[in-house]
């Protein structure tokens, strides 16, 4: 049978494809434009998105397992009730969601209260999952890495809670898994729901400490200005999103995106190896 990858050109998604294939799973990618499907020759892909009904029932066709993941955007709840409404109708029974943690705690935050929706509903349909719920994603500060390096600061208001980054490529490795355990289970599984974090527990003037020694100068935190976050957003993303990740921020300020006990070693034990850590990334860019 065949495992269905949604968002399969993102950065988790590449990651997933690539996984799964290393496992040696059939592989079948949904894209809108195949031209940049760049994916190992065994991936087959599906042309379409989360809102084609027709290009989503074409693609469900055989597949046995579904890795559902749906970007921050504007209709992202709807996009993920439509597929999650085809799976259903073609019979799969084997889902990985990708959501967010603390998705039930950032309750005022448009893309956290839209993925808990969607973990809400999946059990409403009586579908089985493994909910993933990653931390703030590593990869995300490519988007910073000039301001750092240009104005000698760090710029994401991460406060002082801290907040557990996670990198793609384990997202990608600890989803395969999941996939690969659902697919070849005898039954359908239960639903679980597991918190993706990375080893290091970061605030703005750790995360900033890190830069520092990375870069062989220093790199300062200013502190948290919320509005002055989310005009600077604003200048390559809608203004809707940039509210919604200046509301996230704030977040991170007050409740912090902190592991739960046991939550590292249980992710280590899946991978067989240590997670990736947030000095190491931050090196990689850097270089």
């Amino acid at each position: 049978m065949t495992i269905l990858v949604t968002g399969a050109t993102g950065n988790v998604g590449r990651n997933v494809v690539d996984q799964l294939v290393q496992r040696g799973a059939n592989v079948r990618a949904l894209v809108r434009d195949p031209a940049k499907a760049t994916f190992p020759e065994s991936v087959e892909i599906a042309q379409g998105d989360l809102l084609d009904v027709d290009a989503l029932r074409a693609a469900f066709s055989g597949v046995s397992t579904l890795f559902l993941l749906n970007g921050v955007v504007a209709d992202e709840f709807t996009q993920a009730l439509v597929t999650l409404q085809v799976a259903r109708e073609a019979g799969v029974e084997r889902i990985v969601y990708l959501s967010v943690i603390h998705a039930d705690l950032y309750v005022n935050v448009p893309h956290f209260a839209g993925k808990f929706g969607v973990e809400r509903m999946i059990e409403a349909m009586g579908l089985n999952a493994t909910i993933l719920r990653p931390a703030y994603f590593m990869d995300n500060e490519i988007t910073i890495k000039d301001a750092i390096a240009g104005y000698g600061i760090y710029p994401m208001p991460l406060g002082t809670k801290g907040i557990a980054m996670i990198d793609a490529r384990d997202i990608g490795e600890i989803a395969a898994i999941e996939l690969i355990r659902r697919e070849e289970a005898a039954a359908p599984l239960p639903t679980v729901r597991i918190n993706l974090v990375g080893p290091d527990t970061l605030t703005g003037e750790s995360a900033a400490a890190i830069w520092s020694d990375v870069l062989g100068r220093e790199i300062a935190y200013p502190g948290e200005d919320f509005a002055g976050f989310e005009q600077n957003l604003r200048q390559f993303m809608p203004s809707w999103m940039a509210l919604d990740m200046a509301l996230m921020a704030e977040r991170f300020v007050s409740n912090g995106m902190v592991p739960e006990a046991g939550d590292v070693d249980r992710l280590e034990d899946l991978l067989g190896r240590p997670l990736r850590s947030y000095r190491d990334y931050a090196a990689q860019i850097a270089g």
